[in-house]
């Protein structure tokens, strides 16, 4: 087993013990499902971060110039992908995304955007898909600022459509894990 290939395991594995609930919820899509994954439980964690880390810069060392997001959920990927780019060497910033404009300040939409310029390759990052409402808010923001859509990765595919509707749009998206993929272990 490689190194990549038991940080996967590893990650799977964490995913399923702290960010895994077998529950009826209401998601934000407004969709009940019988499962919930809170991925923050493992991107918060020391561990989980550093193997969130890890895990999607191998997969986007490649002509990649930032990684972003939107906030909440990728907050601390975003952080941890730009932190293990730094530790090989390679200066890959990073860059939240908000829901909307701040109302006061400075009133950015992208927090990070002093380390960013428009023609950058960027890899917006999300923690579960779902439907990818919320990743083309992000692409939509990232666009605007000028960057250039190079990845769109997630850590959890729900597999509920997400997919589907960002290649609608032309994106492909690279799961981490998939539903199917994270269960089947």
């Amino acid at each position: 087993m490689t190194n990549h290939e038991a940080d996967l395991e590893a990650l799977r594995r964490l995913l399923l013990e702290k960010s895994y609930e077998k529950k009826q919820v209401t998601l934000a899509s407004g969709r009940v499902s019988d499962f919930y994954v809170d991925c923050r439980q493992v991107t918060l964690h020391g561990e989980g971060a550093r193997l969130v880390g890890r895990v999607i810069f191998e997969r986007i060392r490649e002509g990649v110039d930032a990684v972003g997001g939107p906030t909440l959920g990728a907050d601390p990927m975003v952080t941890a992908v730009s932190m293990t780019a730094a530790l090989e060497g390679l200066d890959v910033p990073a860059f939240i995304i908000r829901k909307g404009e701040k109302g006061h300040g400075m009133q950015n939409r992208i927090e990070g955007a002093g380390n960013l310029a428009p023609g950058m390759k960027a890899a917006i990052i999300e923690d579960v898909v779902t439907t990818a409402a919320s990743t083309f808010t992000a692409i939509d923001a990232a666009l605007a600022f000028g960057l250039e859509i190079a990845h769109v990765i997630c850590l959890v595919d729900r597999e509920e459509g997400g997919r589907e509707n960002l290649a609608e749009r032309g994106y492909e998206l690279d799961a981490v894990f998939t539903k199917t993929s994270l269960l089947a272990g």
